[in-house]
């Protein structure tokens, strides 16, 4: 679903991601992993067009998406939830919801059902300020927002950051119900180790802007957690 070939990028005259190659087939569940700075939400957000390539390819579904911008790129069908989630702090529930739906392709007006049975808080809370609910309930706003426009593809900057434990697993819980009942394909980006087990299928690892690593997530073992995630 996702092809990355040969992806360059640079921050000024600093080299971030040097020939970087990732498939994502539809239906897995990957988890981009990596020490601090190594490339990880660069390249996530060179994935959305936040920053233009600078080299190689990405086709998303058989399509190069290389020179659509953001909003292109959440139309053909790639939701996307950032590092620190940002959400609309002075908008409600509901208007963060619904910042969606112009996107759709089917030009719905309604926020869909499911997004809260998923998280029912939300339901609760929709006419609360973002900016005045918890981290956790922030984030599985975040979340929401990106589900509105009935992704294809699911891309998660460390979902669980700066988040309750109660409420990471309900976060994992979901990943896994999107991934497994709706077929959902997701891309994420973990710290936590546990966590990467639980929800993950399959692992890439980047370590200085390469990919050094990646495989079934039965395959992660202590050698390679020693030496490219272990601070």
């Amino acid at each position: 679903m996702l092809e990355i070939s040969n992806l360059n990028q640079f921050y000024g005259e600093s080299h971030t991601l040097w020939d970087v190659k990732l498939d994502v087939a539809q239906g897995d569940c990957v988890c981009l992993m990596g020490r601090n700075g190594v490339g990880k939400t660069t390249l996530l957000r060179t994935v959305m067009g936040l920053l233009p390539a600078r080299g190689g390819e990405i086709r998303f579904a058989g399509d190069d998406i290389a020179k659509l911008g953001p909003e292109q790129r959440a139309r053909v069908g790639i939701g996307y939830v950032p590092q620190g989630r940002e959400i609309f702090s002075q908008l409600t529930v509901e208007e963060n919801l619904r910042v969606g739906l112009p996107v759709r392709k089917d030009r719905a007006k309604e926020i869909p059902e499911y997004i809260f049975e998923l998280f029912p808080v939300l339901k609760k809370m929709l006419r609360r300020r973002g900016g005045d609910l918890s981290g956790g309930q922030q984030q599985q706003l975040a979340i929401g927002r990106a589900l509105v426009i009935e992704p294809k593809m699911l891309i998660l900057d460390e979902p669980t950051e700066g988040i309750q434990p109660n409420v990471v697993r309900e976060i994992g819980e979901v990943i896994l119900r999107l991934n497994k009942e709706r077929n959902l394909t997701v891309l994420f980006v973990e710290q936590k180790l546990a966590f990467a087990r639980r929800v993950g299928q399959k692992f890439f690892i980047l370590d200085r802007g390469r990919n050094v690593a990646q495989g079934e997530m039965s395959d992660l073992n202590d050698q390679l957690v020693s030496r490219y995630l272990v601070v």
